[in-house]
C-alpha cells in the first residue's frame, strides 16, 4: 500500500522539469538549462574559469548535440565572484568578455574550443 505513493513521488522528482534540464558533464560538473539557448553551470569547490568552459563546451556537443562550431557566449559578470555560478548563451546578446586569455575574439568561443579545456 505504501509502494504507490513512494512510486508517484520517485516518479514525479524524475520526470520534473528542474530534473530532466540537468546534465552531469563527464568531470561532474552539473548544467542547468535556463532558457532555450542559456544555461549555467553551478560552482562546485576549487573551480577555474576553465572548467565551467568545459563543462559548457561539452553540454553543447554532447547533450544538445550542436556541432563544434557553435559559439557559446558567457552571460554573468567578469570576474566571477568566488561560489557563484557562471552563465553562458548560444546567443551573443548580453555576452561578456570569456576571462581567459584568448587570441582573437574577447567574447564567445566555439563549443570545440571549449571542450578542449577538458583535456588536462
Amino acid at each position: 500500500m505504501w509502494k504507490a505513493p513512494i512510486a508517484a513521488a520517485l516518479a514525479a522528482l524524475l520526470f520534473s522539469p528542474a530534473h530532466a534540464a540537468d546534465w552531469i558533464s563527464e568531470d561532474g560538473f552539473v548544467v542547468h538549462q535556463t532558457g532555450p539557448a542559456s544555461f549555467e553551470v553551478p560552482w562546485r569547490g576549487r573551480s577555474a574559469v576553465r572548467d565551467f568552459w568545459c563543462a559548457a563546451g561539452s553540454y553543447v556537443r554532447y547533450e544538445l548535440n550542436l556541432p563544434g562550431t557553435t559559439r557559446v557566449y558567457r552571460t554573468s559578470a567578469v570576474p566571477r565572484r568566488s561560489g557563484q555560478a557562471m552563465r553562458f548563451s548560444l546567443s551573443p546578446a548580453n555576452a561578456q568578455p570569456t576571462g581567459l586569455a584568448v587570441i582573437g575574439s574577447p567574447k564567445g568561443l566555439r563549443a570545440a574550443h571549449a571542450v578542449t579545456f577538458c583535456d588536462r
